[in-house]
């Protein structure tokens, strides 16, 4: 029997364009979503994508699903939105500060899409810059803060896992490294947004540790700070999704730092009180959505 869970998984492998994200996207592992996918395909006879195709392409009868989809589940989750509406109320407001500078570049379509949904929900960001956005929610003037998880204190959402590379000038002295280790740091300047160093995933999880001196100068816009490493003042640590079309047209280049690499975890904050708030939790879906489908090499947390 088809069900909305079946619409849910084929729309949501549309939007992620592969199994592993549209796993993580639903909160399953991949192998219960290649289950459920084997389950419904055994049902209808044929197979509803192409498994080689990048983006995903479905079949006639995977495509046919889709219209059904695109048909049923905005009027459910419309539907839903209208219940939480009745029983919470129909007002409500988001005041969303960033610790994360470089997340302008995606959350202003999230934004949009947020106000399609929640056109009564007062939605806009807490202006200037802030080391501590924690403070904002403690003192209440914001509402929500994506960043870190900020412990016990407030009710966190998780959001994504990405990695953190070090870009530099196209002829830097390390420009011929395949990846970075805490050495090659030594004696550089480091050019960073102008926050506590405990919150520079750089210097507290590799230079700190191994005792790395180096230099250190700050700016506030990730566009500076680029300009800045580009003319060779010093190298920089950024979420490869906020590089990737500089790296793309040559402006700078881009290194991995470790074996692993050094990758971050975000999350959407907000204080006890709004946690069970339709708008919140749908504010972050919509950001999950619309991020799975549109950064690359991040990995959805769950």
């Amino acid at each position: 029997m088809l069900e909305l869970r079946h619409l849910r998984t084929l729309s949501a492998l549309r939007s992620a364009g592969s199994l592993v994200r549209a796993a993580q996207l639903l909160n399953l592992t991949q192998s219960a979503l290649s289950h459920q996918i084997k389950l419904l395909e055994e049902r209808y006879g044929t197979p509803l994508f192409e498994r080689k195709s990048m983006p995903i392409g479905f079949t006639a009868t995977g495509g046919r699903l889709l219209q059904l989809a695109d048909l049923l589940l905005p009027e459910i989750e419309q539907a839903e939105r209208d219940v939480a509406r009745l029983s919470q109320g129909d007002k409500g407001q988001l005041r969303v500060a960033l610790e994360c500078h470089t997340c302008f570049d995606w959350l202003m379509p999230v934004m949009d899409a947020f106000r399609q949904r929640w056109p009564e929900v007062e939605i806009d960001l807490v202006s200037g810059f802030h080391s501590e956005p924690a403070d904002l929610l403690r003192s209440g003037a914001a509402d929500l803060v994506i960043g870190s998880d900020y412990g016990p204190d407030f009710s966190t959402f998780p959001l994504f896992r990405f990695e953190i590379l070090v870009v530099m000038a196209q002829k830097h002295r390390l420009h011929g490294l395949r990846r970075l280790a805490a050495p090659d740091f030594a004696g550089e300047t480091l050019i960073t947004y102008p926050v506590p160093e405990s919150r520079i995933d750089l210097i507290r999880e590799v230079l700190r540790p191994a005792g790395v001196a180096f230099e250190r100068r700050t700016a506030e816009l990730t566009v500076a700070i680029l300009q800045l490493v580009a003319s060779r003042r010093g190298v920089a640590a950024l979420p490869n999704w906020a590089i990737k079309n500089y790296v793309d047209y040559d402006y700078v280049i881009a290194k991995p730092v470790g074996e692993q690499g050094l990758w971050s975890d975000l999350f959407v904050s907000v204080p006890e009180a709004l946690r069970e708030k339709a708008y919140v939790s749908d504010f972050v879906s919509v950001i999950r959505e619309q991020c799975a489908r549109t950064l690359d090499g991040i990995k959805l947390l769950s």
